[in-house]
């Protein structure tokens, strides 16, 4: 099988996990031939003063032999967006290859570039709102991993590069490759793109004198009960406008919104796939165990119903009769 060509895009400031860990899928997986691309060839450091060294500059190329062009984040990205020859090949490449698979942040090099209009896109939840506001051609949504839209796949922050990574692989050389890959880097064999990157556990260890902690240990213990903003003010010894300001500013949502994220993350733990199955009959049934859990929002009940049966059923226990929260 002749080997994919694939090029990852680095500039000064760049994440280096952003390029370490999806390169490492890739050259696990075979059939791939990685390098990594810079405005110039020579050593680039990494936001983190990892050194790395770029074996072509965008005048080395030759960009009608890429299948995959792998754009990587990092603080940098605002400088590189600005690099008028930088983001000119970035344009031309992206237009000529197969595929364009952006990593974190490295999507505000693409919209430089002007691949997203009329796309829908993510990127690292801390981002978002300024992708809307920089390219506001471009449809961005901030829950998914990772997010396929036609050639163009964007993922979210770090680590789920990997993810998307793998996804790639399947895509490519099917799932037992990319299962095998899984095993031998010790990563989730199925992390699905479909599933929230603000996921609860990640806001769930705070200081001890943190007094956002009580309110975080509150909801997590009690998704159903009663959380209005009031309430949760109060067990935070904060008036409710600032407690609100801290919120959002600390966890990236407010308050509803992280007792909504609770409860659909709670969903997912209490209803297994048979649950589901025996009430697939019903319009919406697929949606019903995040109504159940108080949600607003059924989010990626709602999109991905195969991945949540799938991944949460198996390991289920069967809760019985439960109140509507």
């Amino acid at each position: 099988m002749t080997e994919r060509e694939l090029v990852f895009v680095v500039f000064d400031g760049f994440q280096s996990l952003d390029l370490v860990g999806p390169y490492e899928v890739f050259a696990n997986a075979g059939g791939y031939r990685c390098s990594v691309l810079a405005r110039r060839a020579g050593m680039v450091d990494s936001h983190s003063a990892l050194p790395v060294s770029a074996g072509f500059g965008i005048a080395d190329a030759a960009s009608q032999t890429v299948d995959t062009l792998v754009v990587v984040g990092g603080a940098g990205v605002a400088v590189a967006c600005a690099d008028r020859e930088l983001v000119a090949w970035v344009a031309a490449t992206a237009a000529s290859v197969r595929r364009v698979t952006p990593v974190c942040s490295g999507v505000f090099l693409l919209g430089a570039a002007g691949v997203l209009d009329g796309r829908r896109v993510t990127t690292h939840w801390r981002g978002a709102a300024r992708l809307e506001r920089e390219y506001p051609g471009a449809l961005v949504d901030v829950d998914p991993i990772f997010v396929r839209d036609g050639r163009l796949w964007t993922s979210a922050g770090v680590s789920a590069g990997m993810d998307l990574a793998r996804a790639l692989v399947e895509d490519d050389a099917g799932r037992e490759v990319a299962l095998g890959v899984a095993r031998e880097l010790v990563l989730f064999l199925r992390r699905p793109g479909g599933r929230s990157q603000l996921g609860v556990p990640l806001w769930g260890t705070r200081s001890v004198g943190d007094p956002l902690r009580g309110v975080v240990d509150a909801v997590t213990a009690d998704p159903g009960a009663r959380h209005s903003v009031a309430d949760l003010a109060c067990c935070a010894g904060m008036s409710e406008r600032h407690f609100q300001r801290r919120s959002t500013a600390e966890m990236g949502v407010g308050p509803a919104g992280h007792v909504e994220r609770v409860r659909g993350e709670a969903a997912g733990r209490r209803w297994p796939r048979a649950w589901i199955r025996s009430r697939r009959s019903r319009a919406g049934a697929d949606s019903a165990p995040a109504r159940l859990c108080g949600a607003r929002s059924i989010g990626i009940w709602a999109s991905h119903p195969m991945t949540i049966r799938n991944d949460f059923g198996p390991r289920a226990r069967c809760p019985g009769r439960r109140r509507r929260l």
